[in-house]
Order: structure tokens, then sequence, then C-alpha cells
């Protein structure tokens, strides 16, 4: 038998971290906590969680540096917990490396549903995934070895960066939907806003040295969604 799927739950409310806790352990997951941004960091390095499920709001430093940290230990899936208006913190955490968030305040049962559409698939491992280099101009993509270069220099992709882009880029000619990239790459059972492609392509158009407006790998398909840009 496997060993049971760990979870780090972090939030300063302890009863609430508590109810969190106790929901998914009862859906048979290991559960670790922690209360505040160092701690998180260092019950990652200590724990190496499969899910993080972080809240925005912290002592010591937030949930947005934490992640920023984390993103350094670990490719574990983060999801996190955000105030109600605060739309800042959603950009914010996607753009350093969290895969999705749910607003405060949610169902337990919201919680656990995502946390299994996540873990369903594993990490880093898209359906069918080419085995050939891709290129696209500067770009060269390895689904092998799950690496990416733009002119010969590494560019460094979270898991979800890099699925996205791996699975535009092996079909080249294709526009996409966000629901369609949602479905490659975080499940056909993932729910929530679309609005996470649109945050994780701008980081990696960010990242690849790239311009929406005169697009050298990513392109914008108006009223559709994205693809790559082929030449």
């Amino acid at each position: 038998m496997s060993d049971p799927l760990r979870v780090l739950v972090v939030d300063d409310e302890r009863a609430f971290a508590d109810v969190v806790a106790s929901y998914l352990r009862r859906e048979g997951f290991h559960v670790d906590l922690a209360h505040d941004g160092p701690a998180a960091v260092a019950a990652t390095r200590e724990y190496q969680p499969d899910l993080i499920v972080l809240d925005v709001m912290l002592p010591g430093f937030d949930g947005i540096e934490a992640c920023r940290q984390i993103r350094t230990l670990t490719d574990a899936y983060v999801i996190m917990l955000t105030a109600k208006d605060e739309e800042v913190d959603k950009v914010v955490g996607l753009a350093v490396g969290a895969d999705d968030y749910i607003v405060k305040p949610f169902s337990p049962r919201e919680l656990i549903a995502r946390a299994r559409a996540m873990l369903r698939r594993p990490r880093g491992a898209l359906t069918s995934p080419p085995a050939a280099l891709l290129e696209i101009d500067a770009l060269a993509i390895d689904p092998v070895a799950r690496s990416v270069t733009v002119d010969g220099q590494p560019v460094e992709l979270t898991r979800t960066e890099f699925d996205l882009l791996a699975h535009m880029a092996a079909h080249p000619r294709a526009a996409f939907s966000r629901r369609q990239l949602i479905h490659a790459v975080w499940g056909g059972d993932w729910f929530g806003d679309e609005h996470v492609v649109d945050v994780h392509v701008a980081h990696l158009r960010r990242k690849l040295g790239d311009n929406a407006d005169t697009p050298r790998y990513i392109r914008t398909v108006r009223g559709v969604g994205y693809g790559m840009a082929t030449r």
C-alpha cells in the first residue's frame, strides 16, 4: 500500500487550520500544520508535502513571500487562500508559483475537491508527452528532461508553466481555449476561475522574454485563447 499523500496547511487562524486539517485527514491525507511564513518554509523543507494550502495573510512574512521561497524547495502543488476582494493577491500569488487559489470563506468540501483534482494527475506528467525536442525560433523544450532554453540559456519554469508551454508547443498550429488548456494541464475534473491560465501565460511570457503585442513564442488568439506563434 502506498503512503498517504501529504498536505501542509498554513494559516495563522489555528482553529480554522485545525478544521481544514480534520477534513483532509478524514479523506485519508497525512496533514502537517504551520502558522506563519517562516514555519511554512521550514515545514516544506522538512516534510516535502505533495500539496500546500497557503493563506496569503500570515505573520513573520506573508504567503506571497512564503510561496516564493517554497518554489525554490519544491514543485508541490500550492493552493493559495485569499480574501474575497483581494484580486492583487490572486494575481501575485499565481505569479510567484501558486497553482490555484480559493477565496475565503469556502467550504472544506470545495478544498478537498480541488486537492483531489490536482493530485489525481501526477505532477510533471502530461498525457502522452512527446519525446522529441520541441523547437520554435530560439526556444527549445525538452519534454523528457523537462528543461527549457532560449538562445541556449536555461529558463526556470514551475511545473505548471512547463506543462502549459509543452502542451502548446506539441501542437504548434492549434489554438487552445482556456478550458482546453485547463483540461490538459490541471485535469478534466478541475474547477475554478479560468483566469489562472491568463496569469500563468503572462508569467511564461515574462520568463521567455516574449511580448504579447509582437509575440515570438506565445500568441493570443482573440476570442479563443492561446497558441504558439509559429513562423
